[in-house]
């Protein structure tokens, strides 16, 4: 039987992924900030729950530990991120750090804390779920799009550095989920200079017709079981199709014209 640590399970796609893994009958270790506060993964068969603040790095050292003694680790699903959008202006230095913490250098130290131990066995898989943010830009989301754009680099150099291992590296790119993450895992900053431009980008954001493309986290949550089970020699997982047609058409039209386009769709 497989097993799989998850970070970031509390909610959305790290919840959803935890239940259908174990659906599937593997080990799911699955982690949190707070995992008293959490009641339904706690009865589900197959999973046990571990706490984690991926910024802290005494935190990451004693979850990769004990998860290790439990009976070790096959998969790593670098899960735990959250979003921060806004103009730059008016983003604070603790806001600004706190978001690279999080989403870059917890992926980078919790994947470090597995490698002697997927490198001793001489076989693992790392997936990290990154964003179309990581892959495509849109207007004040400067500073979740560095993290994201940085985690898709970082991961492609380290497949070339744990292949001689039998390690692998994978990437998740999801577009828009269908949860709370615009209410939990979305914070807002603002600066008057940039109030009307901000107005237009989420007009945009909110349109119907846009919100119909979104997945749920559960059909995200599937193709991160696609990425873990199908044995390819693969980067990149594209899921849910606004993340699928937006990549399409940056390579289709090239980069500048697509970052005009985004402009004239976003900003008028």
């Amino acid at each position: 039987m497989q097993t799989i640590f998850i970070t970031g399970s509390s909610t959305g796609l790290g919840r959803a992924t935890a239940i259908l893994f174990a659906t599937h009958g593997w080990n799911v270790i699955a982690t949190m900030r707070r995992p008293d506060q959490e009641s339904e993964l706690a009865r589900t068969p197959g999973i046990t729950l571990l706490p984690l603040d991926v910024t802290d790095r005494a935190h990451i050292a004693a979850a990769a530990r004990r998860a290790i003694e439990l009976g070790g680790v096959d998969v790593l699903f670098n899960n735990a991120g959250y979003g921060l959008a806004g103009p730059l202006e008016g983003t604070s230095d603790e806001q600004l750090t706190q978001e690279v913490d999080t989403n870059l250098l917890g992926v980078i130290r919790t994947t470090q804390a597995f490698l002697p131990h997927f490198r001793e066995k001489r076989a693992g898989l790392i997936i990290t779920t990154t964003s179309i943010g990581g892959l495509v830009t849109f207007p004040f989301n400067s500073v979740y799009h560095a993290t994201k754009w940085a985690l898709e680099g970082w991961s492609e150099s380290m497949a070339f550095e744990l292949e001689p291992f039998n390690i692998q590296i994978k990437t998740v790119s999801p577009g828009f989920i269908t949860t709370d993450f615009a209410t939990r895992s979305l914070v807002l900053t603002s600066h008057p200079a940039y109030v009307t431009q901000v107005q237009k980008v989420m007009a945009a954001f909110s349109d119907p017709e846009r919100a119909a493309q979104h997945s749920s986290a559960e059909q995200i949550a599937e193709v991160v079981h696609e990425a873990a089970t199908d044995g390819k020699d693969k980067l990149r997982y594209l899921a849910g199709s606004d993340a699928k047609a937006a990549y399409a058409q940056r390579l289709a039209v090239g980069a500048e014209a697509f970052r005009k386009g985004i402009r004239a769709r976003f900003l008028g």
